[in-house]
């Protein structure tokens, strides 16, 4: 990609389903320690035009502490239990104020005049707050003011327990030594916006920076010309501005011609458009330019112009692989050509399937490390492709290796290896003491001692690894007691697991049940099997409201976050063009009377939307136990009955279903009878914790519950092996399998007479 910077004066500064009431819904996932998953409310009005707060939300804001990554309340134990929380601030603010509200309670044992809980900003202490007996074991709330002075650009914040419970000897361990922090305590932040300089070479910035751990929420604004190759350069933007936001989240609201009132917004414009309050001109081929926000001096605009849609389509990709190489106000761009082409599964964030992988290149070495008696649980994240065919193998191979402060004793200490919360191992921390003598020295250099790597090979059941897994690792020391008088507290444990360690996924073919929803609430499959989704065409209701495009921006940002890599390949079309399409899979979305394809395949469609008329097709799905679908058994369940009725009510829906146009290809629709339905579609597809309740075939979003109500699978897509191929079918198709049998045996009895009858008349003649 050649790029080549132009002048800067060639710029100016610019209740739903009613019907099933009674259907069950499925408990939501677990939380990770990730952000907290907005509600579906939250990201609706996210997805209306201006997205941006007012004035006073923009200079003020609240971060609670389980946004910050405390998943639970914080517990801080024994004489000195610390707890470290970061937190960063973004390059374009600020800090004039901040303060913690704290959310706190103490144990009734800590004798006040020796205890305190100290609140620490960067190693500096910022407040100490004493522990009156009067108020023990109450639930109590403090505002502590933060000098802003100790705020720089990336800062810890330290919740650190002084506690004693005797004025003798005491144990530095004793239950009676606890306070705890709800990770619902607020750190409330006052901040001036700095205005930066229009330079490409600060991208992603301001549109986006990763020490922001909100929510994205970024406006498009598109000229008067929404073509298809307008949309696609979008998507492509979208994409990658969903991949930078990652587990944050994002969402694109929508308008043509109309700026924000304030803060950053992308333009996506022909040359031959004009925008009010935006000029340009001289625009000889792809460009990319940052200018001021003509309604904001401190917001910028990220211009990206063309003078065709294909001329727009090479800005918009150039933008999204190479935007961190630009540099200047505005380039133009004059060669982008593909060097090696993507492959099916390469995906960035998704795990390789064509090797083993090692834990170095899924966490950083500092995150593999756990320090302390009570120290951190480590977590290695991973997302599996959700095709992952597991028959005769369902063990995945994984070669543990890790590394622990060595015990001076024999005792219970422990490595314990979770999947998902759920318990699959664990290992003995032991301590190799031989005694004295040549003997014993020799034999201590070659048993393991926790100072060289221990190696442990073990195997996974694939069905404990979803989509998206985590491995989470704990390292338990036991705290050797001396006696009254005798324990000192010696806090230098450590453990940390190798990143020579590998994983590997490599035996399992790709072969899939289909429709199953899971595969793409959870990863965007099958359309991200591609990470540029260059299998992938989106059609799009013939008549587009800003809320259809805003959705639409908003799914590509999704899926951008599911790949880490953007979207350029995506294909756009209207129900007119769809047959231009029969080699693709098809997203197909729709937000009332404006996508004729819910009646050209209504046969083909397992629901169906025609005004206030609907039809759904329910299974057993509905009366099945909570996370049925994640046991190892089928998952079809057929319909049973075609269900119609009439109802004014606003229903959004999820289906999945086989491409009427080429077998082995899918269709998904995102859809509602409503624009404000199509939102809430949207809305559930980005929320975590719903996320999970979305499966089988077709589900009903309604508000914020998500229920499904069918998991008929009636086509597969993927490969097999030929004998593998030839054994599954067979394994589920006993009949034929005992038909081929008797078959197999007549023949062999035949030869076997045939044979002995021609020995026979040899034998005679002789």
């Amino acid at each position: 990609m050649k790029i080549v910077d132009t002048s800067i004066n060639t710029m100016r500064q610019l209740p739903l389903f009613l019907a099933l009431i009674g259907v069950l819904g499925a408990a939501p996932l677990s939380a990770q320690q990730a952000p907290q998953d907005p509600t579906n409310a939250a990201f609706v009005k996210a997805l209306n035009f201006p997205a941006q707060a007012d004035a006073t939300n923009r200079n003020a804001y609240q971060l609670s502490l389980r946004t910050l990554g405390a998943g639970l309340p914080i517990q801080l134990r024994g004489v000195e239990g610390s707890q470290n929380i970061p937190f960063s601030i973004r390059a374009d603010e600020v800090v004039t104020g901040a303060t913690l509200k704290l959310n706190y309670a103490y144990s009734p044992a800590l004798i006040s005049e020796l205890s305190h809980i100290n609140v620490y900003v960067n190693d500096e202490i910022a407040a100490s707050i004493p522990v009156p007996h009067s108020d023990a074991g109450k639930n109590l709330t403090r505002d502590i003011p933060i000098p802003t002075r100790l705020i720089t650009e990336f800062n810890r914040l330290k919740l650190q327990l002084i506690g004693h419970y005797t004025l003798e000897c005491e144990d530095p361990t004793h239950s009676s030594l606890w306070a705890n922090i709800s990770n619902q305590s607020l750190l409330e932040l006052q901040v001036s916006k700095l205005t930066q300089a229009n330079d490409l070479a600060l991208l992603p910035h301001p549109f986006f920076d990763h020490r922001d751990i909100r929510r994205l929420d970024l406006p498009f604004v598109l000229g008067k010309t929404t073509s298809n190759g307008v949309l696609e350069a979008a998507g492509s933007i979208a994409s990658w501005f969903g991949t930078l936001a990652s587990y944050r989240g994002a969402t694109f609201p929508s308008s043509n011609g109309q700026l924000p009132a304030q803060g950053n917004a992308v333009v996506i414009a022909l040359s031959n458009e004009s925008i009010p309050g935006v000029h340009w001109q001289d625009v000889n081929g792809p460009t990319i330019a940052v200018t001021a926000n003509p309604n904001d001096p401190q917001g910028k605009l990220l211009l990206v112009l063309g003078r065709t849609d294909e001329e727009l389509k090479i800005a918009a990709r150039a933008l999204s692989t190479g935007g961190n190489t630009l540099t200047g106000q505005v380039a133009t761009i004059t060669d982008l050509v593909d060097v090696r082409p993507r492959k099916p599964y390469d995906a960035p964030n998704w795990l390789p399937s064509d090797r083993p992988v090692k834990f170095g290149e899924l966490a950083a070495p500092a995150a593999l490390t756990s320090t302390g008696y009570d120290g951190d649980t480590i977590r290695v994240n991973m997302r599996i492709p959700p095709d992952l065919f597991a028959w005769k193998n369902k063990q995945v191979p994984l070669h543990l290796k890790y590394r622990y402060t060595p015990r001076t004793t024999q005792d219970k200490s422990s490595l314990n290896l979770n999947v998902n919360e759920q318990f699959l191992a664990s290992y003995p921390l032991p301590g190799w003491h031989l005694g004295e003598g040549t003997m014993a020295r020799a034999l201590e250099r070659i048993l393991p001692d926790g100072t060289v790597p221990v190696e442990e090979k073990l195997r996974v059941p694939l069905y404990q690894l979803p989509a998206r897994s985590q491995l989470q690792f704990d390292f338990y020391y036991e705290y050797i007691k001396q006696g009254a008088c005798k324990d000192v507290l010696l806090d230098n444990v450590e453990g940390a697991i190798d990143p020579e360690s590998t994983i590997d996924i490599s035996s399992f073919p790709h072969f899939l049940a289909m429709p199953d929803l899971s595969a793409f609430s959870n990863t965007g499959f099958p359309f991200t099997r591609m990470a540029d989704l260059s299998e992938t065409a989106v059609i799009l209701p013939d008549t587009r409201s800003s809320t259809d495009i805003a959705s639409y921006l908003t799914l590509m940002g999704w899926m951008g976050e599911s790949t880490g890599y953007p979207a350029y390949g995506v294909r756009v079309g209207s129900a007119q063009q769809v047959s231009q399409f029969s080699n693709k899979d098809l997203l197909i979305m729709a937000s009332g009377d404006n996508q004729p394809l819910l009646k050209e395949w209504a046969s083909h469609l397992p629901i169906g939307l025609d005004g206030n008329h609907k039809r759904f097709q329910l299974s057993d799905t509905v009366h099945r136990l909570f996370f049925w679908w994640k046991a190892d058994v089928a998952k079809t369940q057929r319909a049973r009955q075609d269900f119609s009725f009439r109802s004014a009510g606003t229903d959004a829906l999820i289906a999945g279903f086989e491409s009427p146009l080429s077998s082995r290809r899918s269709a998904v629709l995102v859809g509602s009878n409503q624009p404000e339905g199509l939102k809430y579609a949207v809305a559930a597809l980005l929320n975590k914790s719903q996320a999970g309740n979305i499966n089988g075939a077709a589900t009903v979003v309604r508000g914020e519950h998500v229920e499904s109500v069918l998991s008929e699978q009636t086509y597969y897509v993927g490969r097999l092996g030929p004998l593998v191929a030839v054994q599954w079918f067979l394994s589920r198709s006993p009949l034929l399998l005992a038909l081929l049998a008797v078959i197999g045996a007549a023949l062999l009895g035949s030869l076997i007479y045939l044979a002995l009858r021609a020995r026979a008349r040899q034998r005679l003649r002789g």
